[in-house]
């Protein structure tokens, strides 16, 4: 096929992709699976598209998954996630490890593997996919705690596993010890935390000084902070995917010359990341090669979904609380457990011993991919019920307001920009009720396509869009405020409710 064809296919193939966002989140299925079901079709079995290169497939996906890390930071509000930062940091370190012993000696005695190809599967399932989790996290009300470990977990535990599956992929090398993980993991962890807290801080001041002509520039060059983040730390035999989230966690939390577009921007390329992923693995993937590996699929995944990963949860939870840090009762490590939700992060690791010819790769392939499409089914759609079984989700959460900001450096003051969701407490307010400070005022309302500057007196209504001009020493009492009114209304001050 010439360039033009190829151009064509990808439009379409993208076009339906987007298109299919909407029946995921009707359905409450991950729309990887629809993605992946893309790839299948357009791959041998369908328009027989041929695509078996496991090495090319390994360096597009790690930088695939570099740029939705990258999103995942930008996106990731530290406020939120600080208090859970530490339990997190527990479960991807501590969690992982036990969740790979513990899933390849199931496997290796269920299946009898030998020790290597067990070890292998075990990192590469060991994981939680952040494009999954975000996803879920998007459309599920939960408490800030729960929902920042999932978050913050679902950021820092791509680095060890992946340390660990490329050292298990060394060809011919013996297993390595214990004690040589630990210290090879530690080094390269601890670089990558050092390029990442050093290229963001560094972004951030930046941009922040550099007058640049388009606001357009703004995303393109955190984006290019991020990839350099990534590749920087890689060059220097560091953990890149540690490097990425780091710094575009910073960025994403310093005050940047119109921070909403470049949320966007990231937003928009971690989706274009995810959909070019999953189809490129679904082309990856042989349909005929995936029946043999059902059975020892499920098995592998039953082993990791009901053994490996609650006991993991189960060792963290009681670590962090023994030191003080936290403490997670029994429903919420039970959420926590099945909330662990595998993507395209293991159908990636898995291709990496593939690439390096490691005996038995490509069977580890095919049982990874069928244990994300199995379980993700499973799992993904349950999540829900789960929550209200185990009295875990938090319904006021999900009238939170999204709210964004364009920075007016002139005046040195923001522009917010507020829509007013379904069961928010705003809904009935008068404007003089919101009680917001003095350098603050609400200077436009847009109601049904219709905009109109409001009086004292003007009640608000759901649906509404807010234009909130504010100075920018006291955005965040008015951002306080409008959350302590969205949750509890006009007198939330009396429940105690301060919109932290």
């Amino acid at each position: 096929m010439n360039l033009h064809t190829w151009l064509l296919l990808a439009s379409v193939v993208v076009m339906a992709a987007i298109a299919s966002v909407r029946v995921a989140h009707r359905t409450g299925m991950p729309s990887l699976l629809i993605y992946l079901g893309l790839g299948l079709l357009v791959g041998e079995a369908g328009l027989g598209l041929q695509f078996e290169n496991a090495q090319l497939a390994q360096q597009i996906g790690l930088v695939a998954l570099a740029v939705i890390l990258a999103e995942g930071g930008l996106t990731t509000n530290w406020q939120h996630v600080r208090r859970a930062v530490p339990t997190a940091l527990v479960l991807a370190t501590l969690g992982v490890a036990v969740s790979i012993v513990v899933l390849a000696a199931a496997v290796q005695w269920l299946l009898d593997m030998d020790w290597r190809t067990a070890l292998l599967l075990g990192a590469v399932l060991a994981s939680t996919d952040a494009a999954a989790v975000f996803s879920v996290l998007r459309r599920l009300p939960l408490p800030p705690r729960l929902a920042g470990v999932l978050e913050a977990e679902s950021g820092f535990n791509d680095a060890p596993t992946v340390i660990v599956v490329m050292m298990l992929s060394t060809a011919g090398a013996p297993i390595p010890t214990f004690g040589h993980v630990v210290f090879d993991a530690a080094f390269e962890l601890v670089v990558g935390a050092a390029v990442g807290l050093g290229v963001g801080p560094l972004g951030a001041y930046a941009l922040r000084r550099v007058a640049l002509p388009s606001s357009g520039l703004y995303p393109i060059a955190v984006l290019a902070f991020a990839i350099a983040a990534y590749s920087g730390a890689t060059l220097l035999h560091g953990s890149g995917f540690l490097a990425v989230y780091l710094a575009t966690l910073v960025l994403g939390n310093t005050r940047l010359p119109h921070r909403p577009a470049t949320r966007g921007f990231a937003e928009g390329a971690a989706w274009l990341a995810q959909i070019g992923l999953f189809v490129m693995l679904g082309m990856l993937a042989s349909p005929r090669e995936l029946p043999t590996a059902v059975v020892p699929g499920l098995i592998a995944g039953f082993a990791l979904v009901l053994l490996a990963r609650p006991l993991s949860v189960a060792v963290s939870a009681l670590l962090v609380q023994l030191f003080g840090i936290d403490r997670l009762s029994w429903r919420e490590q039970t959420f926590l457990s099945w909330a662990g939700l595998r993507g395209a992060v293991p159908i990636v690791l898995a291709t990496i011993p593939w690439a390096a010819g490691v005996t038995g790769a490509k069977g580890v392939f095919n049982e990874v991919f069928v244990i994300v499409i199995a379980f993700t089914l499973v799992q993904g759609p349950t999540l829900p019920y789960l929550a209200r079984l185990l009295k875990v989700g938090a319904p006021n959460e999900a009238r939170d307001l999204g709210v964004e900001a364009a920075p007016l450096e002139e005046l040195n003051a923001d522009l917010l920009q507020v829509t007013i969701p379904p069961g928010s407490g705003l809904h009935g307010v008068e404007i003089f009720e919101l009680r917001l400070p003095s350098d603050a005022a609400v200077t436009m309302v847009v109601r049904d396509g219709r905009s109109f500057v409001p009086v004292d007196t003007t009640r608000l209504r759901t649906d509404d869009q807010l234009l909130v001009v504010t100075t920018a020493a006291c955005r965040d009492r008015v951002e306080r405020r409008l959350r302590a009114v969205s949750r509890r209304g006009k007198l939330a001050g009396w429940y105690g409710e301060h919109g932290e």
